[in-house]
């Protein structure tokens, strides 16, 4: 990977809607060269997805109910966690895997519509997994940052007040 091509990458991490046109000013290449850069790593699947990350407490709906479950397993002979960590993320209700250190080797975060829903998860698919020892579910109440994005700015006037 060269370096315009990490230029790139870099700042549509940082604003997935950015126009070609401002890239190609702030890593001093064409828009074409641009197009192509991002093509290339689109084929390479260095970029996998463009998201919107959405502030959902703000929008009319119910957006129901996220957990970060850790899992502790017993990894199988050649394929170590792999296996298993596949068998997971292929759940519709989980939004994401990762392979920890720690006490627990696997963290899940999944989505489900109530309570009741994440732990029918837990309970009924995914403690009866072989390998999987142990889980321990942790509900989120509230976001406060996510991808690098502050969902509740603090727009208090923090100055001291002086009075005569």
């Amino acid at each position: 990977m060269n370096e315009k091509e990490l230029e790139v990458l870099q700042i549509l991490e940082g604003d997935a809607r950015i126009s070609i046109e401002t890239i190609a000013d702030m890593v001093e290449l064409t828009e074409e060269e641009v197009q192509n850069i991002i093509k290339s790593l689109e084929e390479r699947e260095i970029i996998l997805n463009y998201q919107t990350v959405i502030n959902w407490d703000k929008a009319p709906i119910d957006d129901g109910v996220a957990a970060m479950i850790d899992v502790k397993v017993a990894p199988k002979r050649d394929v170590g966690f792999d296996s298993l960590a596949e068998r997971i993320y292929r759940f519709p209700e989980v939004k994401a895997v990762y392979l920890m250190s720690g006490a627990y080797d696997l963290s899940v975060q999944i989505e489900g519509k109530s309570m009741k829903e994440v732990a029918f998860f837990v309970s009924n698919k995914l403690s009866t997994l072989d390998s999987v020892l142990s889980t321990t579910t942790h509900f989120l109440l509230k976001k406060y940052k996510h991808d690098g994005i502050i969902f509740e700015s603090d727009k208090k006037d923090k100055r001291i007040v002086v009075s005569p």
